[in-house]
Order: structure tokens, then sequence, then C-alpha cells
């Protein structure tokens, strides 16, 4: 079976990442960035966490992309980006998203241009967590079936804050991680299904992450994403549980088994992903 464009595009920039001498983004411990989240900013699949993409250091930067695919009962999700650590102080990101939905015949396709800035310490140096207040701006190339669900924009902007923290050797020598994340939202299924409606409330949704390094490559985890209900479709919270493969600082994979709740009066959509991503 041959490969979409995006993930031959994916392979390829994987395959230069591990075959390039890394000439920035070196100065961090191995997979202290955590991975690729689907609104492309680094974090764990479905929930932003305060490190910044790449290996960093602050007198360094890095380069990152990322392909990544949710499949689901009804749905798939395709999400293909671009990441850029500046000095360990800011992250720029840059994500485009393809929502499959056969029942309709079509694909939703979205935007989502992100940054993060850094406003507090290290995952694992500093004595508090590392925190970090980050933005991600949607935008949908086509309204019609948020317009119909009852979606009052086709745009939006996220803001979230997020702490995170590794501690090393702290379950009988293995590295524990956690993260907990306050967002502000009012996108609909991350923005596809549009923002606001009728059912809107103006409140704070709480994602959080945890994992266990089984070794310095290999971590289990598990996530959690609170999300509105603006539209009274029976939108509910996302989770997964994860398995994290960091091969070298170039290139890491994850797969995840998910449960996404109802999407669009359509319960119980649980399924799989699967994301790679490589750095410079």
């Amino acid at each position: 079976m041959k490969l979409a464009e995006p993930w031959r595009l994916a392979l390829a920039w994987c395959g230069l990442c591990l075959s390039a001498h890394s000439i920035a983004g070196s100065g961090k411990l191995l997979a202290t960035p955590g991975v690729s989240q689907v609104e492309g900013s680094a974090g764990g699949g479905i929930v932003p966490w305060a490190q910044l993409a790449g290996y960093a250091s602050e007198d360094q930067w890095s380069l990152g992309g990322f392909c990544s695919r949710a499949s689901v009962d009804d749905y798939r999700l395709d999400v293909c980006g671009i990441q850029a650590n500046l000095f360990d102080r800011v992250e720029l990101s840059y994500a485009e998203q393809t929502f499959a939905v056969p029942a309709l015949n079509t694909d939703i396709e979205q935007s989502v241009s992100g940054v993060k800035v850094r406003l507090y310490g290290d995952i694992v140096y500093s004595t508090w967590p590392q925190l970090s207040l980050g933005l991600q701006h949607k935008s949908l190339k086509d309204d019609a079936v948020a317009a119909l669900l009852g979606a009052e924009d086709d745009s939006g902007t996220d803001i979230y804050l997020a702490a995170s923290k590794l501690h090393l050797g702290a379950l009988g020598g293995f590295n524990a991680f956690w993260n907990i994340t306050a967002r502000h939202t009012e996108a609909n299924q991350l923005g596809l299904l549009g923002y606001g409606g009728q059912q809107g409330s103006d409140r704070i949704y709480l994602e959080a992450s945890t994992a266990i390094f089984l070794s310095q490559n290999l971590a289990l985890g598990y996530e959690y994403r609170e999300k509105p209900d603006n539209l009274g479709l029976g939108e509910q919270q996302w989770q997964d549980v994860f398995v994290a493969w960091f091969i070298n600082k170039q290139v890491n994979i994850t797969a995840a088994w998910l449960d996404l709740g109802s999407i669009a009066g359509q319960a119980d959509q649980t399924g799989w992903y699967v994301s790679i991503t490589g750095y410079f």
C-alpha cells in the first residue's frame, strides 16, 4: 500500500535527521522535549507540555518536523507540522490538520499556528516545575460543517499555562514525569467543528499527563484532556495510553490507544494513534 504524501515527507525528514550530524539543539537530556502534540506544540499526543520542542539549550536553536495519524471508529485525523526552539526560551510551531468524515464523504482542514514561552525553570534541574505560557491560533479552511452544527466562528485562539516536572529515579529507580495544563478555549473538537455555540461557557479546562520511563529510551504514559461541549452534542473528555520510543535525539516514535468519547453525536470513538518526529 502506498504511503500518503505527508507520511513520505515525514519518513524522508527523519531519515535525513538520522544521517545528519547535529549542529544545533543537543544540549538537553534524551526525551526531555517530549513528543509532538496534535496541535503542533511539544508535549504528549493530546496535551501540550511546558517543555519546548527539540534539544536546544540557552545558546542553541532547534528545528523539527512531525506527522501523526489518529484513527477511531468513525473518523480519522492526519496532522503534519514544523517546530522551532529558539534558545530554550521560545517555541514556534505550525500544523496542518485533516479530519476525515467518511459518513459525509468530506475532509475538514484546519491550520494551527502556535507560540510557547518558557516563563520559569527546567523540568529536570529547577526545584519547582517548569512553567510555560502558550497560544494556539486555529483557523478552518471551510466552515460548512461547523456552521451546520451551530458553531459561531470558524477560527479561535486557545491560551494555556503548562507546568511540567521530571523526577529522576523517583519510582524504584525509574524516572517519573508529570504535567498539568490549564487551557482557555472555545474550540469544538480542537476547532475542527468550529468555535463557540449556544451551549458555550467561559471557563478553564484542565489537561494532564503522566509517564514512567521504563528505560532511557522508552516511556509509558497516560493523558487526559477536558473539552467544552458548546454545541450540545455530548462532547467528552479525551484520554490515551501511550508508548514513546526515543531512538536518539534526532528521532522519536509514539504509539497510543485512544478513547475520544463522543464526536459529533457518534459515541464510543476509540482507536489508535501513531506519530513520528525528527529534530535537527
